[in-house]
């Protein structure tokens, strides 16, 4: 698969690559990672890494405005399925698709699937790529491809990191030797309206009889802290090590874009399956949903609660 990748990027003279829409870090680094590796390797070539941005994620690097392109290559990272790819084009105004992603497979839309659902995340895998190819790779491209790793992961702590994902760090820190302290302040430095919200959510999170806990972030409370509605979803990884709690969700409202944006955490019961059910997805443990109203967030958050009253009786009976 490595040399087909490698083959398909260097027969192409135009590439854009795109990612899923509400990107975080590992979407945002995996792309633009790629495209400045791409670059690196072929400067002929003109390489393009589009979508919406992310203010709050600028570190990473810029974006590019989608041009009017032709006989191009599509590289998708970080995107499972078809509905969610960033892209004001049409994919089949593109000659060859390529999907790299780390989510379980939900949709065939690529012509070359390269999907590792066990790997940590999509920045993992294009770190594994330069690894196994001729694409280069300088100290910039390894510090945005660290930064979009740790924070998927959340510093390692998910179960999704594995010996080849240490392996690969290691052999990334010892050929560029980046500084990872600084490279954590661009990842977790906040500002105080944020550590603010943080402690509302814990003092107002409600947390069932069966080990849910979640809590409703209205756009009142998003004004009444001076953050975005992204801030509050961006939070659910802080609630990782509640005793009490098994899974946990931000209920957070997005007036600009007319929604519920819902994340889910878990740390035993599998809701990426259920999240489906919901037009969302993710990972076994990890997951999100963007619903129209409260109401229809609260029929997921019930459904939660009855998933955690089986995973509680089978737990039980081992």
């Amino acid at each position: 698969m490595y040399k087909e990748i490698y083959k398909t990027i260097k027969k192409f003279d135009t590439i854009v690559i795109a990612r899923h829409v509400g990107p975080d870090p590992d979407a945002l680094a995996s792309q633009i990672a790629l495209r400045d590796s791409i670059k690196l390797t072929f400067p002929d070539k003109k390489v393009l890494a589009v979508g919406n941005g992310s203010g709050k994620f600028s570190y990473l690097g810029k974006l590019d405005k989608l041009e009017d392109v032709h006989d191009a290559l599509l590289i998708v990272t970080d995107t499972p399925d078809e509905k969610r790819i960033d892209c004001s084009m049409n994919l089949l105004d593109f000659e060859h698709i390529m999907k790299i992603d780390h989510h379980p497979y939900v949709d065939g839309y690529a012509d070359i699937e390269f999907i590792d659902d066990e790997a940590s995340s999509a920045c993992e895998i294009i770190m594994d790529i330069i690894l196994n190819t001729k694409l280069k790779c300088d100290k910039a491209i390894a510090e945005i491809l660290y930064l979009g790793l740790v924070s998927d992961s959340n510093r390692f702590m998910f179960s999704s990191c594995t010996s080849k994902t240490f392996m690969i760090v290691s052999k990334f820190l010892e050929e560029y030797k980046f500084d990872i302290s600084k490279l954590y302040e661009k990842l977790y430095l906040r500002p105080l309206c944020e550590v603010r919200l943080e402690g509302y959510i814990s003092s107002n999170m409600t947390v069932t009889e069966n080990g849910l806990g979640y809590i409703k972030i209205t756009d009142d409370i998003i004004k009444e802290y001076g953050v975005d509605a992204a801030s509050a979803g961006n939070m659910v990884n802080n609630f990782n090590f509640i005793d009490e709690v098994l899974v946990w969700a931000t209920l957070t409202e997005d007036i600009k874009n007319d929604q519920i944006r819902i994340s889910i955490r878990s740390r035993g019961p599998v809701i990426n399956k259920l999240a489906e059910e919901y037009n969302g997805g993710g990972h076994k443990f990890a997951s999100g949903v963007k619903l129209k109203t409260f109401d229809d967030a609260m029929k997921l958050i019930n459904d939660l609660d009855e998933l955690l009253v089986e995973y509680n009786k089978d737990k039980e009976e081992e």
